[in-house]
């Protein structure tokens, strides 16, 4: 599963909860928030093995464009001994090897650019929500231990106020 749609399915969720009156924390349903996570968790590992696959096809298609130049050098020193009885024809010959050679070259250069642009863009996509997931995980944490500790700091008299026990004066 797409780690930007589990990530958007987690924002509606936190987006559709209830806001508590005076403030900026909501009640979240746990039990719609940990499905989300268990399935992140599954996703993230997706996403590293798909960057992996990328890397993987990059050095395949380098190791082609290395054969590929080496079957066209052969090819074109094979022509090159054929035609050295006369200078003029090794000379343009040499030439065309050296030509198609830098060809090649060039070649497999844009195509391990292009896969190593593709896959650091895809990393860095990743690491982007991957640092945009751990934050909102973390805002929630925070917002969790603020309740907690707010609830846990209140003095028993102000609980019993708060229950009309106890009037002020």
């Amino acid at each position: 599963m797409d780690i930007l749609y589990l990530v958007d399915r987690l924002e509606e969720v936190v987006k559709g909860s209830k806001r508590l009156p005076f403030g900026s924390i909501r009640l979240v349903d746990e039990s719609r928030i940990w499905p989300l996570l268990d399935q992140m968790r599954i996703s993230i590992p997706d996403e590293v093995r798909r960057a992996e696959r990328i890397i993987r096809e990059k050095d395949r298609t380098m190791a082609q464009a290395h054969e590929e130049a080496e079957r066209i050098i052969t090819l074109a020193r094979s022509e090159a001994a054929q035609l050295t009885a006369e200078h003029t024809i090794t000379k343009a010959a040499e030439e065309r090897a050296a030509a198609t050679r830098k060809q090649a070259e060039r070649g497999a250069e844009t195509i391990r650019a292009g896969a190593d642009q593709y896959a650091f863009d895809v990393l860095c996509k990743l690491e982007q929500e991957l640092k945009r997931t751990l934050t909102v995980v973390e805002n929630g944490i925070r917002t969790i231990q603020a309740e907690r500790e707010g609830s846990d700091n209140k003095p028993p008299v102000e609980e019993e106020r708060d229950k009309g026990r106890i009037t002020t004066p």
